[in-house]
């Protein structure tokens, strides 16, 4: 089952990311993956939290634009060929990969977890575990 991944909008100013971090801290949210992607006039933060749906609540009420998208999370071991693993599957089912981040180590320090966009979700899932790729759901999310 796919993790919801929250996207959040913000104004590509000094202070902006440190606000959003702070209103997390002060709400006791753990970040088990963030990606940062910026243009000139905004940027879009992307993180993995375990309570998706009470960070949603939490980033709304302190008036920040955010939405939830569907992402996959695959556990690779941390050695040479590790990700090839993952996008040969991809690639042999015919998937096309949108954008990927990664978050190294955690708990984990033998592992790496990459975060996967793809069209399609449950088919990815389905190729990489077809290959022996451990696939974390959002029950797991914080053993990341």
């Amino acid at each position: 089952m796919a993790i919801k991944q929250i996207s959040v909008f913000l104004e590509n100013r000094p202070g902006t990311l440190e606000g959003l971090t702070q209103v997390l801290a002060d709400a006791n949210i753990d970040m088990s993956a963030l990606s940062l992607a910026e243009t000139s006039e905004f940027g879009i933060v992307r993180m993995i939290v375990d309570d998706v749906y009470g960070t949603a609540t939490v980033l709304r009420d302190a008036g920040y634009i955010s939405s939830l998208a569907p992402v996959v999370v695959v556990q690779i071991p941390d050695k040479v060929g590790g990700l090839n693993k993952v996008l040969t599957a991809l690639n042999s089912a015919g998937i096309n990969l949108e954008y990927m981040y990664a978050s190294l180590g955690g708990k984990q320090s033998d592992s790496a977890y990459m975060i996967l966009k793809v069209a399609d979700p449950e088919k990815a899932e389905s190729a990489l575990r077809a290959a022996a790729i451990r696939v974390v759901d959002q029950d797991h999310v914080s053993d990341m």
